[in-house]
């Protein structure tokens, strides 16, 4: 994985519209460098046998645009556990501020 540059219009939304396919390479990357920074990808490998379903396969084959399927579950499996946990932090604070407290701007 290399760095994202900042003048990439892939890397930077902000330099140029992106194509769908240009998002899920970026979100792509952003995962696996993501995985890369938390040292996911050392160590000794797993060898892993599964039946899956091939049209599930094929979704994630095309939706990912990933045809190898060792990098395919690679991906599959960095995403969860890169997953961001925003939604449930932020309902574990329901009640945590005042209904007095004023907002008003």
């Amino acid at each position: 994985m290399g760095t994202i540059e900042r003048d990439d219009p892939v890397a930077d939304p902000l330099l140029a519209p992106l194509s769908s396919a240009e998002l899920r390479a970026l979100r792509r990357r952003m995962t696996m460098e993501a995985g890369e920074a938390l040292g996911l990808f050392t160590g000794d490998g797993v060898e892993i046998a599964s039946r899956l379903p091939a049209r599930l396969v094929e979704a994630a084959k095309q939706r990912s645009g990933i045809d190898d399927l060792t990098e395919l579950l690679e991906y599959a499996l960095a995403c969860i556990a890169t997953e961001d946990d925003f939604g449930e932090r932020l309902l574990a604070r329901e009640g945590s501020v005042s209904r007095d407290l004023d907002l008003d701007f």
